[in-house]
Parts: C-alpha cells; structure tokens; sequence
C-alpha cells in the first residue's frame, strides 16, 4: 500500500504543484518511507528465551503474580540477562485478581526488575499471551524498545468470588454510614439470601452459553462424533507424555511451592485408554452430548515468558535467538454459532499475509480447547462449501497434516491457565522447528467473544 501510494504521488506532474503542496509531498514521502522502515523492522524481530512454570492443576496458596514472578525469574536465570537491558514488560491476564489487577508491574517488581521498567496488562481471554507478545512486537517495531519480555499468567485456584448485589450495596452503604443507627438499620436489613455468593462462570457474557455447550453444538454441526474426539485427545495425552518421558518439554522450570514440594513438571498429562474414555457422561448436553471431561481441556494454573528482542540488539548480546516472528493476525466472528472457530478464519489470512500456503509450514501448533472444537475446525478448514459460504472466499485453505500437528501433545493434555497458552504454543512451535528441521511454524487459537488468532514463526538460522 506504502509502495502504490507513492507510486501515485510521483507521477503527478510537479509543474502543476504548489509550494504548498509540495510540502504536503515531502510529509508524505516521509510518512511513507517510516511506514517502509517499520514493515521491514518487522522481518528482524526475534524470539529469544522462553520459560514456562509448571501447569499444575492447583497453586492454591498463592497469588498470580506469584506464579509470574517464577516465570519471570526463571527467563532471567536462563539467560543473564541484566535486568536493565528489559525496556518494557507486558502480560496477559483473564481473570484478574483485584488486588494486583496489573499484574505484570506487580510480578516485575517482585522478580526484582527496576521500578523504571513500565509494565502493563492486557486481556484477551484465550488469547491474551499472544496479544501480550503482539504488543511487544509493536513497541520494538515502533523502535520503543529493543527488548521485552512478553508473557500471561493464570490462577484458576482462587478467583475472585463476589457477594451478591444486593450485599455489596449494603456493604458500601455501611462504609458511608454516619451514625451507629444508621449502621443498625442496615445491618437489620441484611437477609440470608442475601449472603449466598456469586459463583464465577466460564460462560459468555453476550450468549449466556458456557464454552463446553458450545462446543458440544459444534462438534454436532461438523458431523464430530464422540469416537474422534476421544481418540484425538488420547492422542493428545500420549504424544504429551511421550514428549515429556523424552525432555522436549524443556522449557518448564521447578517451582517450589511453600510447605510442599518442588513441582517440576506438568501434572494434567494421564494417558487413558479408550475404554475408560467411553464411559464418562456427557458434560455439557444430556444425556446426548459428545463432550466430556475426557476430551476437554482442563483448567489449572500457569504462567509464560518470552523474550522478544531486535536482532541487531540480541546479537549485540551474545544471545543465540529461537525464532523470527513474522506475521499474525486476529479476527472475530459470530460468538454463538462460531465461537470457537477462530483458527479456520485466522489461518488463511495470516498465510496471504506472509505470502506462505499451507504446504510451506512445517510445524502447527492449535490451541485444543475441546478435541471436538479442533475436529470441527480441521473439518471447516477442508469445506470448500463453508469457505464460500461464511468466509466469503473461493476455495478451502485446506486441514494442517496430522503428522504435523500438535506433536508434543496440547491444551488437552498439557492443561489450559487462559491467558498463558499463548506463550507455549509459540514456545513448542520454535523447539519444534529446531527439533525437526523446519522453516515455518503456524499457531492458531480461538478465544471467548469469538475471536480467533494466528502467527507464522520462522526458525532462526542455526
């Protein structure tokens, strides 16, 4: 677009320009040519270092940023770095605690980064470490920064559960109160209803539906039956428990919980057999549904880090960068019927936008919220009907090959803390082109509100 609009602007017959437009040229000559320099700054931006605490079904006596903290340090043991050469700090979050509502200052300062460094918090439920990393790609691009560390935490052990409206009104009026009668007669007014708790859903705020009954009513539109989901999670937690037996899973760093052990790896990975899958009960939709525990991601608690930096500001260090970062995108779509078909509308995009097609990418990496949400979205993915249909496009883009996909296992069997996803995808997506040899990798995700994400990654030269 920077090109073509130039191109428009030199053609134009400067006899017949005034020096007043011409002024107006040189703005724009120079407006175009920092939107060039910003494109290409986009092809040197790298990831560095990656580190993951332990996804663990409970961190019940801590804190969020506890958890970030751990994420934080453990990037800052791998790899040396000073803690001043960090420009910025970014993190996602889904369900805040209100105590450290931003939560990345709060695990900064409690992993000892200068209290120069600014930090922020960003939110975009499933997808919210990778609106993390993006923002830190926008700030080295934008030549901000030339280094930043990117990443999501998630603490589903104690979230925030609220009084009810009617309690909380009485407890702000008691704060305002003036006189003790006046605290008397509000206190007098509180009934034992009033005292029953509002309990957190995960369930969209503009449908009311909860994400396992949409998935449910997914998987029924694409034809999924119980029998692929349930085989594609057992491959999902026997690939996982095959990738940690073999220490591919090497990013996640040992935690020590206080007054307990050290936990120093994933604790959600449980090979089954199809046997005992078959006779869990539907969840979601009964008696008649498809979607169980079984093939469902599970919520635990985590959190991520990546270090995003320049090339030219990484080599300078002496670190030896993982990948490139060089493309992605975001969409939306309808959240009722196609909640969580963000991977079939991002992936194609991101793939004209970084001039790649689907056989040009080595390694994929989709987040698994419900094994039936990715059979449905491998099946939209090869509808030529649905392409032309919804997406408004010609042809299919075509289902990821399954020798490809997700080969260390995923949100399945790995477990799911909302907003730290992100980051592991992107993390198994750079080992795994290093393991195997790859150029590209794909990560794609769905999200709440019916959003959707994709990124194409690069190995590094090694």
């Amino acid at each position: 677009m920077a090109s073509m609009l130039l191109t428009s602007l030199r053609s134009s017959p400067l006899t017949s320009v005034s020096p007043k437009n011409l002024n107006i040229l040189k703005m724009y000559s120079q407006a175009i040519q920092n939107v060039d320099e910003f494109v290409s700054s986009l092809d040197l931006l790298i990831l560095c270092v990656f580190a993951l605490s332990v996804f663990v079904i409970s961190y019940a006596d801590l804190m969020p940023h506890d958890l970030a903290r751990a994420a934080l340090q453990g990037l800052l043991n791998r790899t040396g770095l000073p803690k001043d050469a960090v420009d910025y700090i970014v993190y996602g979050t889904v369900i805040q605690e209100v105590k450290t509502s931003n939560v990345a200052r709060e695990a900064a300062l409690g992993a000892g980064f200068s209290d120069k460094t600014p930090a922020h918090t960003v939110t975009m439920a499933c997808i919210s470490s990778n609106q993390a990393m993006t923002t830190a790609v926008g700030l080295i691009a934008a030549g901000q920064c030339d280094a930043v560390v990117a990443g999501g935490v998630e603490f589903m052990s104690d979230v925030p559960i609220r009084h009810s409206r009617r309690m909380r009104k009485t407890m702000l009026s008691l704060n305002k109160a003036k006189t003790l009668g006046a605290r008397l007669s509000l206190l007098g007014s509180i009934r034992l209803a009033h005292l029953a708790p509002e309990l957190p859903a995960v369930a969209e705020f503009s449908t009311a539906e909860t994400m396992g009954h949409s998935a449910d009513r997914l998987a029924a539109a694409f034809g999924v039956s119980r029998l692929e989901q349930d085989e594609f999670a057992l491959r999902s937690h026997t690939l996982a428990k095959k990738a940690q037996d073999s220490g591919l899973l090497s990013d996640v760093i040992s935690f020590k919980v206080p007054g307990k052990d050290i936990v120093s790896k994933d604790n959600g990975i449980r090979p089954s057999t199809m046997e005992q899958m078959a006779k869990l009960k539907p969840a979601f939709i009964k008696p008649h549904g498809t979607v169980t525990a079984a093939n469902s991601s599970f919520l635990t608690d985590g959190a991520s880090a990546v270090l995003i930096m320049s090339e030219e500001k990484a080599l300078a260090m002496g670190y030896k960068p993982k990948a490139y970062l060089r493309d992605f995108v975001y969409v939306s779509q309808d959240p009722k019927d196609q909640l969580l078909l963000g991977p079939t509308y991002a992936t194609p995009k991101v793939l004209e936008k970084s001039g790649l097609t689907l056989n040009d990418i080595d390694v994929f990496e989709f987040h698994e919220a419900f094994a039936g949400q990715i059979m449905a979205n491998l099946k939209a993915m090869e509808s030529d009907w649905f392409a032309q249909t919804y997406m408004g496009r010609k042809t299919k883009v075509g289902a990821p090959p399954m020798e490809k996909f997700n080969s260390w296992g995923g949100s399945l069997s790995l477990g799911h803390p909302f907003a730290a996803t992100g980051c592991r995808l992107v993390t198994t997506v750079a080992h795994r082109l290093q393991k195997e040899g790859g150029q590209y990798g794909l990560v794609a995700a769905c999200a709440a509100g019916g959003q959707g994400h994709a990124m194409v990654i690069e190995a590094y030269p090694q």
